[in-house]
């Protein structure tokens, strides 16, 4: 019986060629080899699984290969290139700085340097998981990494860079791989079904390569555990139920049952979901994740995000015309914010169908807008007609209020306006206020005055709302002309929450304790009092707590103290 090997191993690239997904970084190490710019370090960096100790390998191998190609590839055929083929070359060296990462195992590495290849120009110490390392061992590599014999090349590789020292990263070349693309993944297992006369979809093949999520050694593992499964013909479905991947149709007919209001329908599919074993927060992040894929669906140039089949890509296409913009909008803003609150939730199921529920009611809830915004259309129309009327019963309205409110009383006003009454007779409710009169107060003060009145008001807000009055208390009012008054505030802050805060009740206050109906207030912005003071000498302090307190004088009288 044929010994089995795992695909990952198998179909390991050999070549700069057969590497998938690193285009540019294989052309660089290519080109610095062709050009003889060879780095006595070098660093690559990235996710799991995305080639970073097999590039690694090849290059090792390529530079030391005595009869490169014209594409500067490996020939197989001399003596270093079949060394290392068969694991048995004295110039590649590789280790596990996981399981070898004292300072010791360092020192040896130091003393195994010095000693020149048998075969080729170079001896490549390939270090994967450097990031191992203790802090000890990074500093005795420090030098040799720096001032390496002629002869030697590092290549070390991590999957956390931000644990290595900045020391360590400034002596090396640093390569950062990206992770694999869905496509090339995909690509690649439909090389490796042809290979192995396996009968694969290309549905199948795009769950497999999502699932690894850019890692082709992951990739390569899940595809071996899927053709145990299923066989020589790996389906769609079979690929999912291995997996344990939840279906695409499930996610299509709940956003089915959202666009026609049907909670009924949705509540009993996400139960089928949970019959199945599906986790609720999985579900849910998927359930966002195609809302995402339907937005993108409905524009042809960002239609090329979407990573799933054709078959699949059709299936979102037809879903994408039923389903507004605004509705994708909604729905993901509120599984946003449920996934947010998810952990916390001590009814985590009861709060997944809330998020249900709420989707299913957003169509209802657009309608109901649009239907309201047409009914105040509609009544513009009845308002215009009675225009001059609304706004007379308005005005004169707000006017008896703000008198009432300054204590004077209603039935003490006279002369009431014949113009009004006669615009008016047909609105009973308001005629008792209407028919009083209108006329403004007008008082002079003075800027003593309006100091007084300022303070008085900032009062109000010293318990009940202490921003307020320190706002109020930044500085002193002062009087300009007849009737306006300016106010310095320090910072743009102050100024907004004032306009759109205070503004409106200081007004109404001043108007009332000054008795004067057309004051107005600017506010200017200065620079802060305290910034142009300078600091109080000790004698100053010395009266100022004196005055608080006239026996610190008697007490240094009597015990003849010093000021300073």
């Amino acid at each position: 019986m044929e010994e089995f090997i795992v695909s990952a191993r198998k179909y390991r690239p050999a070549t700069f060629e057969t590497v998938v997904g690193q285009l540019s970084i294989t052309t660089t190490l290519k080109n610095s080899i062709k050009n003889n710019h060879l780095g006595q370090a070098y660093l690559f960096c990235g996710p799991r699984g995305v080639g970073k100790t097999t590039c690694a390998r090849i290059f090792a191998k390529t530079i030391n290969c005595m009869n490169l190609s014209s594409d500067i590839e490996a020939c197989d055929v001399c003596e270093s290139c079949r060394a290392f083929n068969e694991n048995a070359s004295y110039n590649i060296h590789e280790l596990d700085a996981a399981s070898n990462n004292s300072v010791e195992d360092i020192r040896s590495l130091i003393e195994q340097v010095r000693i020149p290849p048998q075969i080729g120009k170079y001896s490549i110490y390939i270090i994967d998981e450097v990031h191992m390392l203790s802090t000890s061992a990074f500093n005795a590599f420090l030098k040799t990494l720096e001032e390496p014999p002629k002869h030697a090349i590092y290549i070390l590789a991590t999957t956390e860079k931000h644990k290595i020292l900045p020391t360590i990263l400034s002596r090396c070349q640093i390569f950062d791989f990206n992770r694999i693309k869905v496509s090339d993944t995909v690509e690649h297992l439909k090389s490796v079904a042809i290979k192995e006369n396996i009968d694969a979809e290309e549905a199948a093949l795009n769950v497999i390569a999502r699932k690894a999520d850019g890692g082709m050694r992951d990739a390569l593992s899940i595809f071996d555990q899927v053709v145990s499964f299923s066989g020589k013909k790996v389906t769609y479905q079979s690929t999912i139920d291995n997996l344990n991947v939840l279906d695409y149709d499930y996610y299509f007919m709940l956003t089915d049952a959202f666009l026609e209001e049907n909670f009924v329908q949705s509540l009993v599919i996400f139960d089928k979901i949970l019959q199945q074993g599906f986790d609720g927060h999985n579900f849910l992040i998927g359930l966002c994740s195609h809302f995402r894929d339907l937005l993108v669906s409905k524009n042809i140039e960002t239609l090329r995000l979407l990573e799933v089949g054709a078959e699949i890509v059709e299936k979102y296409k037809q879903q994408a015309t039923n389903a507004s913009v605004e509705f994708l909008y909604a729905a993901l803003d509120i599984g946003n914010k449920f996934d947010i609150n998810y952990k916390a939730s001590k009814n985590q199921r009861l709060h997944t169908e809330l998020m249900l529920l709420q989707m299913c009611n957003i169509v209802k809830k657009k309608t109901s807008l649009e239907a309201s915004s047409d009914t105040q259309t509609s009544g513009s129309v009845v308002v215009n007609a009675s225009e001059k009327t609304s706004s007379v019963v308005k005005d004169v309205t707000n006017v008896a209020k703000s008198y009432g409110a300054s204590g004077l009383s209603l039935d003490a006003i006279s002369n009431p306006q014949k113009s009004v009454e006669k615009k008016t007779d047909d609105i009973t409710n308001e005629e008792p206020i209407i028919k009083k009169n209108t006329e403004s107060q007008k008082s002079a003060f003075t800027n003593d005055d309006l100091i007084i009145a300022w303070q008085e008001c900032a009062l109000d807000y010293e318990v009940s709302s202490p921003r307020y009055y320190s706002i109020l208390t930044a500085s002193k009012p002062k009087l300009s002309g007849e009737n306006s008054i300016v106010f310095t505030l320090f910072s743009e802050s102050q100024k907004s929450v004032f306009r759109q805060e205070i503004y409106q009740k200081i007004l109404l206050k001043l108007k009332t304790k000054l008795k004067n109906d057309f004051i107005s207030i600017e506010i200017i912005e200065g620079a802060h009092e305290q910034m142009e003071r300078k600091p109080y000498t000790s004698k100053e302090k010395f009266e100022y707590l004196n005055a608080q307190n006239p026996l610190l004088a008697r007490l240094k009288d009597e015990f003849d103290l010093g000021i300073e």
